[in-house]
């Protein structure tokens, strides 16, 4: 695992509020040049620390009105068939592989409800599914702590 340091961890933070950031102005929050806010950038993508640099869509702009969560659980040698249709379908944002009960939980996108039957009825030749629409979300694509160590926060 890599150590960052606190301008590591400055820098990833205006990252994470504006991906578009110019280097410039980075530097002016974190205290350094440009330049040297660009090489600290080129070492964090060599080490894997920063993967990639994205827009924060809304869907609701899109038309998308509801998110709803899908648990799937494959029978008994569909998990290839299951995957493969998990993948190739475009309204599912999101996808983990699990432990416990399912195999899956993923998210997916809705213009309306009356899609669910159209998304799921193919999955259920191979697959239960239990799905729970989305009311709210406390917290989207939070960074996780930028230093992490065992038991932080904790009091003994």
């Amino acid at each position: 695992m890599k150590v960052l340091d606190q301008t590591d961890r400055d820098i990833i933070n205006v990252l994470a509020a504006d991906a578009r950031a110019p280097l410039a102005e980075i530097g002016k929050t974190v205290g350094l040049s440009g330049p040297a806010v660009g090489e600290r950038l080129r070492r964090l993508q060599e080490a894997g620390v920063i993967e990639g640099f994205t827009a924060r869509i809304d869907p609701e702009a899109l038309g998308y009105t509801m998110e709803a969560i899908v648990r799937i659980k494959p029978r008994s040698k569909q998990m290839h068939a299951v995957e493969e249709m998990i993948r190739l379908e475009p309204r599912l944002t999101a996808c983990d592989r699990v432990t416990g009960e399912d195999c899956f939980v993923a998210r997916l996108m809705l213009v309306k409800v009356s899609e669910l039957d159209e998304i799921l009825l193919p999955l259920h030749e191979r697959a239960e599914t239990h799905t729970s629409i989305v009311k709210s979300s406390l917290i989207r694509n939070r960074l996780p702590d930028l230093d992490p160590k065992p038991n932080k926060g904790r009091k003994t």
